[in-house]
């Protein structure tokens, strides 16, 4: 290599028990999620590998932010009744059976 190119060296990558570590969580539960496809990464021939943009999408992922921080309880919630609905047409009325277990000893 020359020293006027620039060197492209290949993104370093951690172990689901580093990124456990990092997310402070079991590696069952990063190599679980990563199964599920719920996280990305990337599959080598060892398993389950992450780059660092990998990690700083997970923390997205899992990020919980609330919904509306600048509006109390009281004046978000609702006091009006629901109306319910209008079925049209003949209802069922519906009975229970009786439990397996006095059906199968009558």
């Amino acid at each position: 290599m020359q020293s006027g190119q620039p060197r492209h060296a290949l993104p370093l990558t951690y172990s689901p028990a580093e990124v456990a570590k990092a997310l402070d969580c079991s590696e069952w539960w990063v190599k679980e999620q990563a199964r599920r496809r719920r996280i990305p990464f990337i599959r080598s021939g060892s398993g389950y590998r992450f780059t660092r943009a990998h990690v700083d999408e997970i923390f997205l992922i899992f990020e919980e932010r609330p919904e509306q921080p600048n509006i109390p309880r009281t004046a978000a919630t609702s006091t009006r009744r629901r109306v319910p609905e209008q079925v049209e047409g003949p209802t069922v009325r519906l009975r229970a059976r009786r439990p397996r277990r006095a059906r199968s000893a009558a």
